[in-house]
């Protein structure tokens, strides 16, 4: 089939095609930044904690309703995880500062030399006077867990006692040692003179910050040997068995409730319940983006669909006189479905260009990940299959057409 009288024809009514080909460059450029970004979320959402059962774990906020001294309140702590742990179906238990994704803890900057101006890294600490590696399940990477003898009580109220010794994640380790093994390296979580650094004795392969954020922030994280008493609260994190979450959870707090001669106030929350609050904006979003993005589709074809109707009812004469003079249906099939092509290419290949502004207007803006090349080749097949399958249709009725009917009053 000869290109040139279509691309003629086309050329002599210039504002049908124009207009097509300028909503195909707009659709794909926004259907590939939207699976792009859809993409990202999804990842950040399904990105996994490091617990070993998340569905299994969950954590008790325990505070008595009256006061304490501190060695009440520490020998407390210690009677209650013990309560906690002869529970039937508790595989672990650790009395510790903050947990994963629960979006309440504390960061805080890591130094490599206590004289630097600005910090190494940034990392969210966790306190616990028991194995986190035992009671997340955590996989240790590079070295070992605590000592029993590592472990500290502190009252954090009248004491600042630094950590002698840490553990810390492998995102963290990375950043900080790029290529080396971060086991025996000194860090130190403050600076200035009176800074004190903290040798690292494991590193575990993730652990995910209390806030769990999108950015490498949100997997690097440090953990403390030391148990916390100089609050009035304390926190438990509980890993049950396998399917005994939901008794587990019952029992424990009856247990510990029957166990105090205080009241209690206690809150209890469970790990899958904190992703699913932290990240329910980020699910929005994703379903948000993939409907526009299939309104988008949807409007692009009708387009495409109502823009090939009408060039066969302005040409119905043109189609019959051809017809009358030899021309099969499948050479007036092919020429609609050429020119559509024609038209559908120039609108993707506009729309590439438009895609890469977007995403460089995005990434500056937003700090959003560069777009990958595969996003738009699978975005300009899509839209090359719409448009071939948009104009079928109207392509076919014309092929029908009857050269006696289209020629009647010629």
């Amino acid at each position: 089939m000869e290109i040139r009288p279509i691309l003629s024809a086309l050329l002599r009514n210039k504002t049908g095609p124009i207009l097509v080909a300028l909503q195909v460059a707009i659709s794909l450029a926004i259907l590939a930044n939207t699976a792009h970004i859809v993409e990202e979320r999804r990842d950040v959402v399904s990105r996994p904690s490091g617990l070993s059962d998340e569905s299994a774990t969950f954590y008790f906020t325990v505070r008595p309703l009256g006061a304490e001294t501190p060695e009440k309140r520490l020998a407390d702590i210690k009677r209650q995880a013990d309560l906690l742990r002869a529970v039937g179906g508790v595989a672990a238990v650790a009395q510790v500062s903050q947990m994963p994704l629960s979006q309440s803890g504390w960061i805080s900057s890591v130094f490599l030399n206590p004289s630097q101006e600005k910090s190494s890294a940034e990392a969210s600490i966790y306190q616990s006077g028991d194995s986190l590696v035992k009671t997340f399940g955590l996989r240790v990477v590079d070295g070992r867990d605590f000592l029993s003898s590592e472990f500290v009580d502190v009252n954090d109220n009248v004491e600042n006692v630094p950590a002698q010794v840490v553990i810390i994640s492998k995102p963290l380790a990375e950043r900080l040692w790029p290529g080396e093994s971060a086991v025996g390296k000194t860090l130190y979580m403050g600076d200035g003179p009176g800074a004190s650094g903290s040798r690292v004795v494991g590193v575990v392969e993730r652990l995910m910050s209390a806030h769990g954020e999108t950015s490498e922030r949100g997997l690097q994280t440090v953990i403390v040997p030391h148990r916390s008493y100089g609050d009035s609260g304390a926190l438990f994190a509980v890993r049950a068995e396998a399917g005994q979450r939901d008794r587990v959870m019952k029992e424990a707090e009856a247990a510990l409730r029957k166990s105090s001669a205080l009241p209690l106030i206690m809150n209890q929350s469970t790990v899958d319940g904190d992703r699913q609050r932290r990240y329910r904006n980020d699910v929005a979003l994703q379903w948000m983006l993939v409907t526009v993005s299939v309104l988008l589709l949807l409007i692009t074809c009708s387009g495409i669909v109502g823009m090939a109707s009408l060039w066969v009812t302005q040409r119905r004469k043109q189609i019959g006189v051809r017809r009358a003079l030899g021309a099969r249906k499948v050479d007036i099939l092919r020429h609609f479905i050429t020119e559509n092509f024609m038209i559908t290419s120039a609108g993707v290949f506009g729309g590439v260009v438009l895609g890469l502004a977007l995403n460089h207007l995005l990434v500056s803006q937003l700090e959003l990940a560069r777009l990958p090349a595969g996003y738009l080749l699978a975005g300009a097949a899509v839209f090359w299959v719409l448009g071939v399958l948009a104009a079928y249709g109207p392509a076919w009725r014309a092929a029908s057409i009857s050269p006696a009917t289209a020629t009647r009053s010629v």
